[in-house]
């Protein structure tokens, strides 16, 4: 049997799972919101053409309004300024769409301290018990803060002072970006950074790094705890929006049982 028919039957008879790790894309999806005077994106929504009546007798559709980076979102290398002479979405490989993925697991941590930051040390804790970063995978941060995606104020978690949610600290963000095999980095939150991230050294370090070293980033992910440590392998289908910096994204991943 060829390796794609056992994939079809591994799939048929459920020994691989499809995991999706995308949030429902609506009006109510928390969108990122920059103080002024940066320019914010727009809510998700849709405008119907025709729903079974006179515009279109037999057909429902809509247009729909959205931003590169509203929801569960692919970053492309153009997003920052330190890739701007990288990939813009639509000219992503097909064969980086596909790669296998790891989970780094800090829920716990993150419950204790909103702010808290991913640090080198901690991903080499991670790889003492679960093995090196996949040559060409993802590496995914689970925080558990998918848990607070229904409501735009806990999960952009601000007060006075910012926003408070969990990210990586510059240097790691260097690091991974710099000096490991890993195509990109996917996190719960609104975006790859910490709320704080305005502030570091350089602002917005995973961005600043990963998208300037042609890597990519993959934010709002949800159901990362379905998911083992490593083994799984992750498919990511932003549209190829000719000039787009990123693009909303269907994530899935698929996992032995």
């Amino acid at each position: 049997m060829s390796l794609l028919a056992q994939l079809v039957t591994a799939l048929a008879d459920g020994s691989v799972e499809v995991v999706d790790l995308t949030a429902p894309l609506s009006e109510a999806t928390p969108i990122l919101q920059l103080p002024e005077p940066f320019a914010n994106t727009v809510n998700f929504s849709l405008r119907e053409i025709s729903r079974y009546d006179d515009r279109g007798p037999a057909w429902y559709w809509n247009d729909i309004i959205t931003g590169e980076h509203t929801g569960t979102h692919f970053d492309a290398p153009v997003h920052w300024i330190t890739g701007r002479d990288g990939e813009d979405i639509s000219q992503v490989a097909p064969r980086r769409l596909v790669a296998p993925a790891v989970v780094l697991d800090e829920a716990a941590r993150v419950a204790a301290d909103p702010d808290f930051l991913l640090t080198i040390d901690h991903v080499r804790e991670w790889e003492k018990s679960n093995g090196p970063l996949p040559d060409g995978g993802w590496l995914l941060y689970r925080t558990g803060w998918d848990a607070r995606s229904g409501d735009q104020e806990e999960f952009l978690n601000a007060d006075e002072t910012g926003p408070h949610t969990p990210g990586i600290a510059p240097e790691c963000a260097r690091w991974l970006a710099e000096e490991t095999p890993i195509i990109g980095i996917g996190v719960e939150t609104v975006g790859t950074d910490a709320g704080a991230a305005h502030g570091f050294d350089p602002p917005f370090p995973c961005h600043s790094y990963f998208l300037g070293a042609d890597k990519y980033g993959l934010t709002q992910l949800r159901n990362l705890d379905r998911l083992p440590p490593r083994g799984a392998v992750l498919i990511a289908s932003p549209l190829p929006i000719v000039g787009g910096s990123g693009s909303p994204a269907r994530v899935l991943a698929l996992v032995e049982r």
